[in-house]
């Protein structure tokens, strides 16, 4: 026995076609910003991917980075002594 899509499909289709007329799309800058918003948000969930505490880790980022600004700031500031010398010749 044959089965008959005809009514279904029909049904479906015109469910479709009133849907995306009654859809406003925002202004170009409201999108843009959502855009920007959403792409912040993935890129934060793929670079917390697998770490139970994100906040942790953020925490012990921005101490090695004061770490090493102050190791910098203190070789710079020491006038060189201790550091390697580059020799020409």
């Amino acid at each position: 026995m044959p089965r008959k899509f005809g009514n279904r499909m029909g049904m479906c289709l015109s469910c479709f076609g009133g849907a995306a007329d009654d859809i406003a799309t925002p202004d170009p800058v409201t999108r843009r910003q959502q855009l920007a918003e959403a792409a912040e948000k993935r890129q934060k969930e793929t670079a917390y991917r697998g770490v139970k505490n994100p906040e942790a880790v953020e925490r012990k980022r921005k101490k090695q980075e004061e770490t090493e600004k102050q190791a910098m700031s203190s070789s710079v500031s020491g006038g060189g002594g201790g550091g390697l010398k580059w020799q020409v010749g």
